[in-house]
């Protein structure tokens, strides 16, 4: 599952949200990205454990005591009409057959459809509860169906939903609209994925991992070759606009030939994205990565060389390197975004989609709107008992201070950019940069002289070595991280950033 390769990576999820335009900046236009270059010696030097800012503050800054009420608030602040931002909605999808020791992620594995039954009418009392705070006007350009396994859903109640959200919003067409669904290849045939169609998704994601058959006893994930294949035939037979392949490295019995068979047959699929993650092995945290032989694991020095070859098969290939785990076709809207300076980054990964308020329903969701971020409860007990008392089921949650906004900029442009107009800071937040973050620029002199950024009174730009790195860079415009007031043992719920 998408959802649960994507946790397998990090265990601190947040969002951003941005939407300075640096296009009419005379001294800054070029966004075409370099190339990226991989440095295995700097690599091993600079590589620690940090966040992944899918938000700034990150998730681990969310305050225990904000409720329904807080974010009503936040809602009422926004405006009406025109005023009001689009909405990207995700749905969480929290069960799963069978077990992926690698998982880290919000889950609840079942053979009891029933259970699901129950989680759908609690889902749509939510999504209900946010159309009456957010207005049924509301414009809708985004949907993503997360997990878990959104296609443990049966057909008809996968149709029972995505009525249910209708009647509530005023979705885009399909033409404008992006509507994605991570699906389980394993979980579906041609006609399921036809059908998901006609129900109004026109992007897929698909887990894959790792094609091998011993890597795939080792994780317990067994799935054939022709699954997978035959998933992405159905899908473009069904007229799925995008199709996106994840896989993990670093996973236990992988090898370099075990990658490289892998990625040649990645690369005969010609999926149009292709997201490939760091596994990153807590067992302390994840009781299922305990069903994991620690003496299976590739060493350190055999997952960078995996990374490498990662890196150099797709580039080879005609992928573009997005940022952090992504590649992309140059003609995916992913890529085009980022040339254009209109990437953005949040729970998700890389988005389109910059000027939009993100809100989530489920269990465990995490919404951005506003300045604001929130999070439902993780467990269905506290879930649903939170809906059962007519309120929204939010747990915790932060507002940005002015100084989290400007900070949230320039993070999220060093890593969906790789450089970052200093005027255009300057302009946006009425601060003068050299003195707003004078502490900071003097750090990041370190990593100029690593050879990872380029430093000017105009810009900083991340180098072709930089770029597999940006989140050290991004880490020093963090002031919560290493800070005196850091939570206590926060740093172990980080990935390493390589």
């Amino acid at each position: 599952m998408s959802e649960a390769t994507r946790t397998a990576s990090r265990a601190d999820d947040s969002a951003d949200s941005d939407d300075s335009d640096y296009s009419n900046d005379s001294n800054y236009t070029d966004h075409t990205p370099p190339a990226v270059l991989f440095d295995a010696q700097l690599i091993a030097k600079l590589s620690q454990q940090g966040p992944r800012y899918t938000s700034y503050p990150t998730a681990d800054r969310f305050r225990a005591g904000y409720g329904h009420a807080d974010y009503a608030a936040v809602v009422g602040r926004l405006g009406h009409g025109k005023a009001r931002l689009p909405l990207s909605l995700y749905l969480h999808i929290p069960f799963c057959e069978s077990l992926c020791y690698y998982c880290a992620c919000n889950k609840i594995i079942t053979k009891d459809h029933d259970k699901a039954v129950i989680y759908l009418d609690y889902l749509m009392r939510e999504i209900s509860m946010q159309s009456a705070l957010l207005g049924k006007d509301q414009r809708v350009e985004q949907l993503h169906l997360g997990g878990g396994t959104p296609t443990y859903l049966s057909d008809a109640q996968m149709e029972q939903l995505m009525a249910h959200l209708r009647s509530c919003f005023n979705f885009a067409d399909d033409d404008s609209g992006e509507y994605s669904i991570e699906i389980d290849p394993r979980t579906v045939d041609a006609q399921r994925i036809g059908s998901l169609r006609r129900q109004g998704f026109n992007r897929v994601s698909l887990g894959v991992q790792d094609f091998d058959p011993e890597v795939q006893k080792a994780t317990n994930r067994i799935q054939p070759d022709a699954l997978t294949i035959d998933a992405i035939a159905a899908a473009r037979a069904a007229g799925f606009r995008s199709i996106s392949i994840d896989l993990i490295y670093g996973l236990p019995k992988q090898t370099l030939k075990t990658i490289g068979e892998t990625l040649a047959k990645v690369v005969v699929a010609s999926p149009d994205r292709i997201s490939i993650y760091n596994y990153a092995h807590m067992p302390e945290l994840f009781k299922s990565q305990r069903l994991i032989v620690d003496a299976d694991l590739p060493s350190d020095q055999d997952k960078l060389a995996m990374l490498g070859m990662c890196i150099e098969r797709l580039t080879a290939a005609g992928y573009v390197y997005i940022g952090m785990d992504h590649f992309a076709r140059p003609d995916d809207e992913l890529a085009v975004a980022q040339r254009s300076g209109q990437l953005h980054r949040n729970f998700q990964g890389y988005s389109t989609h910059a000027d939009t308020d993100m809100v989530s329903c489920g269990v465990s969701a995490i919404s951005a709107v506003g300045e604001s971020y929130c999070q439902n409860e993780k467990s269905l007990e506290r879930y649903y008992a939170g809906l059962d008392e007519g309120r929204l089921p939010v747990a915790r949650g932060i507002e940005l201070t002015s100084d989290d906004v400007i900070r949230r900029d320039v993070i999220g442009r060093l890593m969906c950019d790789f450089s970052l107009s200093v005027r255009s800071v300057e302009r946006s937040h009425g601060i003068e940069f050299s003195v707003y973050f004078a502490n900071e620029l003097a750090r990041m002199r370190e990593f100029e002289a690593d050879g990872l950024i380029d430093m000017s009174e105009a810009a900083l730009k991340v180098t072709p070595k930089g770029r597999l790195l940006v989140r050290n860079l991004c880490m020093v415009f963090d002031k919560y991280f290493g800070s005196a007031n850091e939570i206590p043992l926060t740093r172990m719920r980080y990935s390493k950033t390589i």
